[in-house]
């Protein structure tokens, strides 16, 4: 048996995905395909230290051992060609409360900050809790895929009050990888108007074997472009519980301003394990790694065989990175309370309501690949089931 085929019973681990699912969907026996994590074991290197660590008893305030930037700096100089300083990089306790931080340090209340729509709820949160204003730049939907309004993005950055860019690269929930042409245009378009750049890179290792290569934003800018770049290993080797990821910058001045709102916020990153699972993932892991996106490829391609011969009213575009697709359920005719409804109480499948990341998204849902395969069919099956009873 294929290692990610196994079964692993999550039930009662606190678990949002599945300990959730009667608060969140109202019943508890939906298939749960809508929080991004995977329902996969993590690499044994991850598991090894983890259990090494806890192994000695005493855990206590931590310091950031040079071994983990450097597995961070090795990783990304041999998977992305990256090659990054150590004074470059600061740790974060996640990439959405770095989302948070970089509204509150490159934009006052009130002033805009651009999104490209359907994108990552928290984009929307991050810009309207702290105040700011959000200033949507929607993707442009075509039979090739989506891409991005480069005219638009432009007037988008025209008012001298918009201060920031966030970038989902690659993008979630329409699984893009942008091209060399589509992020030369945004750091250009960024130069003329002054614009502070978070580049969201947490999914870079999850692009498929068969698909053009990510191409991380940082390596075509110039050192002093006002550039950030979050990276984490808690995408690519399934451990988001842990919490840590990266802010790495050549730019000192934008770093600091970040590090300066952690500071504020005295919100120390450091933790044991979590220090210890981020080592091990980029320093052991890439084997792992190059097994699950093999599966993934062969989950996504049936998936979408599936969708096509038996899936009447329901479309998706095959996504280049990331384990999340994209449905374009809009041919089912549904409005998005009638959508959710059928899901859950029709199909008893828990997915992502698509009008959660925008307006663009009414009529999508996001599915979540990250299942063994056994449990993506029966979920399709129980659609086809119910999609035969509408």
């Amino acid at each position: 048996m294929n290692r990610f085929d196994q079964r692993i019973d999550r039930a009662g681990t606190q678990a949002v995905k599945l300990d959730a699912r009667d608060k969140v969907f109202g019943r508890e026996d939906v298939i749960p395909l809508w929080v991004a994590d995977m329902d996969f074991a993590a690499p044994e290197a991850v598991t090894r230290a983890l259990a090494e660590r806890a192994a000695h008893p005493v855990y206590g305030y931590t310091l950031f051992p040079d071994s983990l930037y450097q597995s961070l700096q090795d990783w990304f100089a041999t998977r992305h060609h990256w090659t990054i300083e150590r004074s470059q990089i600061v740790m974060a306790p996640g990439v959405v409360p770095s989302l948070h931080a970089a509204a509150m340090a490159f934009a006052a209340p009130g002033e805009g900050i651009i999104i490209q729509p359907p994108v990552y709820p928290p984009f929307f949160s991050a810009i309207e809790k702290t105040g700011r204003r959000v200033v949507e730049n929607p993707l442009l939907e075509t039979a090739d895929g989506y891409r991005m309004d480069l005219e638009h993005l432009e007037q988008c950055a025209v008012p001298s009050d918009t201060r920031l860019l966030i970038l989902c690269s690659p993008h979630n929930p329409v699984g893009r990888v942008w091209r060399d042409g589509e992020l030369e245009a945004v750091l250009a378009i960024a130069r003329r108007h002054d614009l502070v750049v978070l580049s969201d890179e947490i999914h870079c290792d999850l692009v498929f074997p068969d698909k053009p290569r990510h191409r991380v934003l940082a390596t075509i800018a110039n050192p002093e472009d006002p550039l950030i770049t979050a990276v984490a290993p808690s995408k690519s080797f399934n451990m988001p519980g842990l919490g840590l990821s990266a802010l790495v910058s050549a730019n000192r001045e934008v770093l600091g301003a970040v590090q300066s709102e952690f500071d504020r916020w005295h919100m120390p990153q450091c933790h044991p394990f979590s220090i210890a699972g981020f080592a091990a993932g980029y320093r052991e892991g890439g084997p792992w790694l190059d097994e699950l996106m093999a599966y993934l490829q062969g989950s996504r391609d049936e998936v979408l065989a599936t969708i096509r011969q038996r899936l009447p009213g329901i479309r998706a575009q095959e996504p280049e990175g990331s384990y999340l697709l994209w449905l374009d359920c809009r041919g089912l005719g549904l409005s998005n309370a009638e959508l959710k409804r059928f899901f859950v109480q029709e199909a008893a499948v828990g997915l992502n309501p698509g009008y959660t990341f925008g307006s663009q998204g009414s009529g999508f849902m996001r599915l979540n690949l990250g299942s063994p395969r056994p449990v993506l069919r029966e979920a399709l099956g129980r659609i086809e089931r119910a999609l035969g009873r509408l």
